[in-house]
């Protein structure tokens, strides 16, 4: 007798159930990514670091869960999805513990590796679990749902991070994490029910040892560049070399071995390509660079506290929560087409003609609520897209999630790195500019006046003046960096187009029909 589909088996009372354990560990693992990020700064003393050394707590996570995503498909096939997400939240939830109890640097990065492998475990298994639980037709709310964790987490990190932070203790944002993944486990050991994709799948060690080394060996590129003055450093130069050299060696041994690590077949199925493309330039080089930006725009160009930066990109979090459900609603109702076509034009507005007029003179309060539309169109994102992914692959599912993620990590390593270095370049250029039109007899009259009437020593009126000119030199590099992560998303919308173009097409020759 044939097994029924996941979603048939479940009743409702048992979907909900599945749906919120699901969700309470997605939210509580990406929730991670953003939210560490904000207390960095306060870790230094207590792990006896740098500000270079501490970012190592960060490029630790991403590395590690970036090599673990590709693991998630052959562990399905040997314990099933219920038992890898069970595992997920097992790590994620005993390694917070011990990020929360590091007493030095290699202790935390230790403690970060883990919780990353943790994190991959249980986002790809609860996507697949999740997806499958969903009758066809109902599956666009299902990835809404989903879209919470994905989007509303990352973009709620700051404020609940800051919050933490000010007022309680930075150990507190590992700890917390404790109880919510202890009570999760058990509901997931308990109740969860188990589901065994049928597909079988032999995993290619050496094809999975190669795109680990490359994997790693980029990211750890992208997130030390801008600090290690890119190739002008000889491990960058090194670790480079490394990742394109193991990149070729994970191709040769895909072609060469008939038990290839990736199902290349998935790449016949349009639809997949399309988010994949779209996920890589739309969310990874574009969206991430926002997320990136944002907090430090309000903190260092608006001066805000770490917890008034999180409360002023509270409206953003709130329109990602709020429309990510209803987009779901449309896929399911109309297509993913249109939620797709919406999001592409709120982003696309939002970045190019509102984010890129964000400088030094706009009102912080007025920033924040102009960041509605741009919550708007990230919330209309996530559902249609993973929808429009997914809902063609079958058994290819997991690996199909697996492969959104990878290329989210990556995408969102480079868009980090081009956030960083636009930064950093606009700003000195706009600095060097400023300098080169100055009227001296102005800056040397301004200056008199500084120690003249303001009491000041000349060398203090001088830095004054320099802290004047690289204040303004900074609003103007965010302007231009925001303006340029839009041009990564006009990229990727461009298979969008495509798909609006040929659905129009497909609907003339049915009008004629009627006709």
């Amino acid at each position: 007798m044939e097994e029924k589909p996941l979603h048939e088996s479940l009743s409702t009372a048992q979907r909900v159930f599945l749906t919120f354990s699901l969700m309470v560990g997605v939210f509580m693992a990406i929730l991670d990514t953003t939210i560490v990020d904000i207390i960095v700064p306060k870790m230094m003393a207590p792990l006896s670091t740098d500000l270079y050394g501490v970012q190592w707590v960060i490029t630790a996570y991403m590395t590690a869960a970036a090599t673990a995503i590709m693991l998630v498909e052959w562990l399905e096939t040997k314990v099933g999805l219920k038992k890898v997400f069970i595992a997920g939240l097992f790590l994620f939830t005993t390694s917070s513990f011990f990020a929360g109890n590091a007493q030095n640097l290699e202790w935390m990065i230790t403690a970060r590796v883990f919780q990353g492998f943790g994190e991959s475990l249980i986002i790809v298994s609860a996507e697949a679990m999740l997806f499958s639980a969903y009758a066809p037709e109902k599956r666009g709310l299902a990835m809404g749902i989903y879209g919470l964790g994905v989007s509303f987490a990352p973009a709620l990190g700051p404020t609940l991070g800051g919050w933490i932070a000010e007022h309680i203790d930075w150990r507190w944002v590992f700890y917390i994490n404790i109880p919510i993944g202890i009570l999760n486990f058990l509901g997931a050991v308990f109740f969860l029910p188990d589901y065994k994709p049928k597909h079988t799948f032999r995993l290619n060690f050496v094809s999975f040892f190669f795109l680990s080394v490359a994997t790693v060996s980029l990211l750890i590129v992208l997130s030390k560049g801008q600090q290690l003055g890119w190739f002008s450093s000889e491990l960058i130069g090194h670790l480079t070399f490394l990742s394109i050299g193991s990149f070729l060696l994970f191709a040769l041994s895909e072609l060469l071995s008939k038990n290839k690590l990736i199902d290349y077949s998935i790449f016949r199925i349009k639809e997949f390509v399309v988010a994949f493309w779209v996920y890589c330039f739309v969310l990874g080089f574009s969206m991430y660079q926002v997320f990136y930006l944002l907090p430090l725009y309000f903190e260092k160009l608006k001066g805000l506290t770490t917890f008034q930066a999180g409360l002023h990109i509270l409206p953003l979090a709130l329109s990602v929560g709020l429309f990510s459900p209803v987009a779901g609603l449309i896929s399911d109702k109309k297509s993913s087409l249109l939620p797709l076509v919406i999001a592409s034009a709120l982003y696309l507005y939002s970045v190019f003609f509102i984010l890129s007029d964000f400088n030094y003179y706009t009102p912080a309060l007025k920033a924040a609520f102009l960041l509605v539309p741009l919550g708007i169109g990230m919330g209309f994102f996530f559902a249609p897209i993973t929808n429009l992914a997914l809902k063609n692959l079958g058994a290819k599912t997991t690996l199909g999630v697996s492969l959104m993620h990878y290329i989210r990590f990556v995408g969102g390593s480079f868009g980090t790195a081009l956030a960083t270095n636009d930064l950093q370049k606009f700003m000195a250029e706009s600095y060097d500019r400023m300098v080169e039109i100055q009227n001296y007899q102005r800056a040397w009259s301004f200056l008199e006046t500084l120690t003249e009437w303001g009491g000041l020593t000349e060398e203090k009126a001088k830095y004054y003046l320099q802290s004047i000119q690289s204040l303004y030199a900074l609003s103007d590099s965010f302007e231009r960096t925001f303006f340029n992560a839009g041009y990564w998303a006009l990229l990727g919308v461009i298979p969008i187009l495509y798909l609006l173009y040929q659905s129009r097409k497909s609907l003339k020759p049915s009008m004629n029909e009627r006709a």
